[in-house]
């Protein structure tokens, strides 16, 4: 008797205890009304919408999870990409020496770079998925003068033309260590191909003075940068790298810090300073110590 007392009880307490998660799992019918009439605001954190069932047989309908895009758990699965184009005014100075020992310093204002402009391009493009990140950047210009000269004879005046281009390639690969809503951190590693050419043509030609030459190295790069929202609209971005270490040049380095308006959820105004140092030398005695410093405004645009 005393065991059939006990089950009766606990059977009427399980009973009471499913009606009760029933009760708190089953939406009401002014719940439901409400439903039918208003929209449910989707969560992308959520991962899911939550989406009402109409009545069955009289009862209160159950909500039936469906899967966002993003999958069950809201992680982001796709590709993402932007581009950045901008432009670079900087100064620049250093020393060149040549093989017989001989050394040279020069300086050259942006205002000065800017006069011997001739074309150029400069811009960034960055793919993304999940934390790891692929940012591309490119420079190219050329520069040119024309001036005439005195030719070695007497009376003799010809036209110097000079020609000088800049190529640099940075491919790079890195890692997100930080992915928080207002502070983003990477890690990076890549190259930085670089190339530069000379030529020197006179007219009418003087016999033996004609140049046309270049050099191309490659740099292994370790760096990384930051990326800090400091309101809305307002972004900072802070970011560097170091190289070389003997392989194409002795050392390079640069560095750079961007303030951002954000103007649209996928377009950003950007303005800020970039510094650029090479050291490279040559066993033969070729030096070329340069640093490229200036102002650089751009404009970051995601694309997906």
């Amino acid at each position: 008797m005393l065991l059939n007392n006990k089950l009766a009880s606990a059977a009427i307490i399980v009973t009471l205890l499913l009606t009760l998660s029933s009760l708190a799992t089953s939406p009401c019918r002014a719940q439901l009304t409400r439903t039918e009439n208003q929209p449910y605001l989707a969560d992308t954190d959520a991962g899911s919408m939550p989406t009402a069932l109409p009545d069955n047989e009289g009862q209160p309908s159950t909500a039936e999870t469906v899967p966002s895009p993003a999958g069950p758990t809201g992680v982001d699965n796709s590709w993402h990409l932007a581009v950045s184009p901008y432009l670079w005014f900087p100064g620049v100075h250093g020393t060149i020496a040549g093989p017989n020992g001989r050394s040279l310093a020069f300086r050259a204002s942006p205002g000065d770079l800017l006069s011997h402009f001739r074309i150029g391009l400069m811009g960034a493009v960055e793919a993304r998925h999940k934390r790891i990140v692929v940012p591309i950047d490119l420079m190219w210009i050329r520069l040119g003068a024309d001036n005439a000269v005195a030719g070695p004879g007497l009376g003799v005046v010809t036209s110097a033309n000079i020609t000088a281009t800049e190529l640099l390639f940075t491919p790079k690969i890195g890692y997100r260590v930080i992915d928080k809503e207002g502070l983003k951190a990477d890690v990076l590693s890549g190259i930085r191909f670089w190339h530069f050419g000379e030529n020197l043509h006179f007219n009418p030609s003087l016999l033996g003075l004609n140049f046309n030459g270049s050099q191309n190295f490659v740099d292994p790069l370790v760096g990384g940068r930051i990326q800090m929202a400091l309101s809305p609209t307002i972004v900072v971005n802070v970011l560097g790298d170091v190289g070389g270490w003997g392989t194409g040049s002795q050392l390079e380095y640069q560095f750079a810090a961007l303030l951002g308006y954000r103007i649209k959820p996928a377009l950003v105004l950007q303005a800020g300073y970039r510094y650029l140092n090479l050291d490279y030398r040559r066993t033969h005695g070729v030096v070329f110590n340069v640093t490229t410093a200036g102002v650089i405004f751009g404009a970051t645009l995601t694309l997906k």
